[in-house]
């Protein structure tokens, strides 16, 4: 099993997190479906402030690229994608395009 950790800001607006964070206390079953289709095993997501971090477990077999292209076939996962860029916004020094960015590990115990 593989662990990722990635980051994203959220709007800095508190009605918009309050929405964000209740979108996320019934995440649609689609999306989950969808996630645990292509090998993600468990998905956190934690809020600082306006600062978001997600860690996603996966098994042996997962790869980015089958997630990014099966993410791009299914139609509610890019309906909820497009729902939650209301709320975040991209890091200041993310790429155009990006949302989420890996986070590297730099200590483990």
């Amino acid at each position: 099993m593989d662990r990722y950790c990635f980051t994203l800001d959220l709007k800095d607006d508190q009605k918009s997190i309050s929405t964000y964070k209740s979108y996320h206390k019934s995440v649609w079953p689609e999306v989950k479906d969808a996630l645990k289709e292509v090998g993600v095993l468990n998905l956190e997501i934690y809020l600082i402030v306006n600062r978001l971090l997600m860690i996603m477990e996966v098994d042996d077999d997962f790869s980015f690229e089958a997630k990014n292209k099966a993410d791009k076939a299914n139609t509610k996962v890019q309906e909820w994608e497009k729902l939650m860029w209301n709320f975040q916004q991209a890091l200041s020094w993310s790429k155009s395009g990006e949302k989420w960015l890996i986070m590297d590990q730099i200590f483990k115990l």
